[in-house]
């Protein structure tokens, strides 16, 4: 059996596993736990046709609801050859895509759009009307057919061990900003730091969310909506003289921050598990805060490069959702906030209703002044699209 013949196998049997997973895939679960699930159901499976299989799922759904009348295998092809240039199993399938595969990101979307295949960008991605200002649509919408970045944040006085040991692992990084590292997407690092952990995996757009946080010394603030932390860790690093109240409605992730706090050198803190969208009063009492980090509750919109099956899943039915659950908390949030004092408001949504309108009502209804507010352009720097506010009562 030659190698063409070997080849042809192969391709064709990632064909029919990704076909196979993808009639068993739940269409409201998480990629990211469905197939660690299937894998260990299907233990027969090798780590070359795990890898497959996982990169063109992924790929699939990253071609959103555009030309979804088409089978799940053609649909496969063109997402295929909108994310990469140069691939072995479109050229066995599609051998006329193939020969346009090695254009511009935007080439390739112009020249599909004059095709018979129906694709149209607008349709990846149906929520556009939606977009917050100052948002390129197009940039956005054609940042879907490009995997995000690692990025890591190093612990104050870590970089050179950090770097070192990368550097003797050669793994490809590059320095985005002082103690931010960006490397390539699905870098394994827990088996080169199973002894200590000098960073944190962060964003990058989460990570610049801190400019806007501007903690004084001694300072006590209420990271209202703590999920695991990082926002936390960030304030802690800015200005470690601080006092922290982190909350959360989920129990599992306050029982996670102690080791991930511990191990960053913050003691200062309290927990309390705490449903915002009720009244808050009969557990913090007469608390007040010299400042509340609120990373709200939101679509995620601007994280779905790295879950893009969230494009096929999302209703914009949630978007209004959303948008009153946060009016929601912000009512409950607000008032322990002293006078004088900041809120930063975070979400990592790319709507409008959960940004610009959210400003809206924190300025009007509420009666805080805004001092500044920005979307993150995430897109533009393959990493997530964020939207940060800083208000003062």
């Amino acid at each position: 059996m030659g190698v063409t013949s070997r080849e042809t196998m192969r391709h064709e049997q990632h064909l029919r596993t990704f076909l196979k997973i993808l009639e068993l895939y739940p269409a409201d679960s998480p990629v990211g736990k469905f197939l660690p699930a299937y894998f260990r159901q299907n233990k027969q499976m090798g780590g070359a046709d795990r890898r497959s299989a996982s990169r063109l799922l992924y790929t699939y759904f990253r071609l959103g609801r555009a030309c979804d009348a088409l089978p799940p295998e053609e649909r496969l092809f063109l997402a295929e050859f909108l994310c990469n240039t140069d691939s072995a199993f479109l050229a066995h399938f599609k051998p006329a895509l193939y020969e346009k595969a090695g254009l511009p990101l935007r080439g390739k979307i112009g020249w599909l759009e004059t095709q018979d295949y129906g694709f149209k960008l607008a349709d990846v991605f149906p929520f556009h009307t939606h977009l917050s200002r100052g948002i390129d649509r197009e940039a956005f919408l054609a940042s879907f057919f490009i995997q995000p970045d690692l990025f890591i944040r190093i612990h104050p006085g870590k970089e050179k061990k950090v770097k070192a040991v990368l550097d003797s692992a050669a793994i490809t990084y590059s320095e985005e900003a002082p103690g931010t590292l960006r490397l390539e997407n699905g870098t394994k690092l827990d088996p080169l730091f199973a002894d200590s952990r000098d960073f944190e995996v962060q964003d990058l757009s989460s990570q610049q969310t801190g400019a806007w946080f501007k903690p004084a010394a001694h300072d006590y603030w209420w990271d209202a909506c703590a999920a695991s932390g990082g926002k936390s860790l960030l304030l802690f690093n800015q200005e470690p003289s601080i006092k922290l109240l982190v909350s959360d409605i989920r129990e599992s992730v306050l029982a996670n921050l102690d080791e991930r706090f511990a191990r960053s050198g913050l003691t200062k803190y309290h927990k309390k598990l705490l449903d915002l969208t009720q009244d808050p009063q009969p557990v913090l009492h007469d608390y007040h805060f010299d400042g509340i980090l609120l990373d709200a509750p939101c679509s995620g919109s601007g994280t779905w490069g790295r879950t893009p099956e969230m494009l096929s899943q999302f209703r914009e039915t949630g978007i209004r959702g959303f948008h009153g659950l946060q009016e929601s908390i912000l009512n409950n949030v607000t008032k322990y906030l002293k006078p004088g004092k900041p809120l930063v408001y975070i979400t990592c949504s790319v709507f409008k209703e959960e940004n610009e309108d959210m400003v809206d009502f924190i300025s009007t209804t509420l009666g805080l002044s805004t001092e500044s507010c920005q979307v993150i352009k995430g897109y533009e720097k393959k990493a997530d699209t964020m939207f940060v506010a800083r208000f003062v009562r």
